[in-house]
């Protein structure tokens, strides 16, 4: 059975142009470096966000993971949000992998209070930790895809630079959020040490992200890799359709970006409490369905009984987000089908 699948932009099949690189990549051992292919797609990646070099890794959380323990030493203190993926999603990763404290704060649509975040920084003193990372999220909150801009970025380096603090983005749709703000992806994040972005979300590859940063920073990252497992021998296979990714992939993202509003606006149809329409920025649409009788849970039953599939996320609200594999027609009939599931 075909589903219409708005669960994640991660649930994308590979392109045909993908598949056939996958098949035809030149390959070799990238553990000991001679891949072709990895180091054409980690050249290319550093070349796109204007930083020094590039780390093919198989996913954001690990990608996220080796770049805490790159940037900080065990038992240190990080700052983050108290919704990012790394705090809540990474299963404790912060504290069990990387050894270190998270110390997560409040945002206004994704936003540090700069006063709140410089007052988070610890002082040095014999009780307590050393802060020594600053760690941000573009787009915000996997559940609404809210857009970071430059300026802000920029603002929270400048606080970095005042106590000597890296910061690190996970970027895992930040390919979105450059979209979103009509900007260079090296001009969006100039001002970020180190960053990571995921080839599966948006982009339509079936594996792997990118760590990008200075050498030195990649130098160490490449180590701590290969001690947590993350070393490939002949990843050019995969690599290559990562590269089909970047290069082509990214250009479409437009059209998810209308396909969110398009399908925002046939739900604010229906009932304008569905979805704020204030917070669809990128591709990702938060249902809200607390004016109607039944739950997510009973809703997305009741889509799935339609082929329709939607992520449940809380007791009354539902995620659903476009990607390439989402076209008008099929937005057109599950519009429809909730129209007709709400009006029963």
């Amino acid at each position: 059975m075909k589903y219409i699948d708005f669960r994640s932009d991660t649930v994308t099949q590979p392109t045909k142009a993908m598949r056939l690189a996958m098949m035809n990549a030149e390959v070799g051992d990238n553990v000991l470096g001679e891949d072709p292919t990895v180091i054409e797609l980690e050249e290319y990646s550093a070349e796109l966000f204007n930083k020094e070099a590039a780390l093919f890794v198989l996913s954001g959380t690990m990608a996220n993971q080796i770049a805490v323990m790159t940037l900080t030493n065990r038992g240190d203190e990080i700052i983050l949000s108290k919704n990012s993926h790394m705090y809540n999603l990474e299963v404790a990763a912060l504290a069990t992998l990387s050894q270190v404290q998270a110390h997560p704060i409040g945002t206004n649509k994704g936003k540090f209070n700069l006063n709140e975040l410089e007052s988070a920084i610890r002082k040095k003193g014999i009780q307590n930790p050393k802060t020594s990372l600053i760690a941000l999220e573009n787009t915000y909150d996997l559940n609404r895809g809210l857009v970071l801009d430059k300026l802000y970025l920029d603002s929270i380096k400048e606080v970095g630079v005042r106590h000597n603090l890296p910061v690190y983005l996970d970027g895992a749709r930040v390919f979105n959020a450059a979209t979103a703000l009509n900007i260079e992806l090296s001009k969006l994040t100039e001002s970020i040490d180190a960053l990571q972005f995921c080839l599966t979300k948006g982009l339509a590859a079936p594996i792997g992200s990118i760590l990008v940063g200075s050498k030195s920073f990649i130098e160490k990252a490449k180590w701590i890799r290969q001690r947590i497992g993350g070393g490939m021998r002949q990843a050019g296979h995969i690599a290559a359709a990562g590269l089909v990714a970047i290069k082509d992939m990214r250009k479409r993202l437009t059209i998810d970006h209308e396909n969110a509003i398009f399908l925002t606006n046939k739900l604010r149809e229906i009932n304008p409490k569905l979805v704020d329409l204030n917070q669809v920025q990128s591709n990702i649409i938060k249902v809200h369905l607390n004016e109607f009788s039944f739950n997510a849970l009973e809703f997305s039953t009741r889509l799935l009984e339609k082929s329709i599939k939607v992520k449940v996320i809380g007791e009354n609200e539902c995620r659903m987000i476009t990607h390439k594999d989402i076209n008008r027609d099929q937005i057109e009939f599950t519009a429809k089908t909730i129209k007709e599931i709400l009006d029963k």
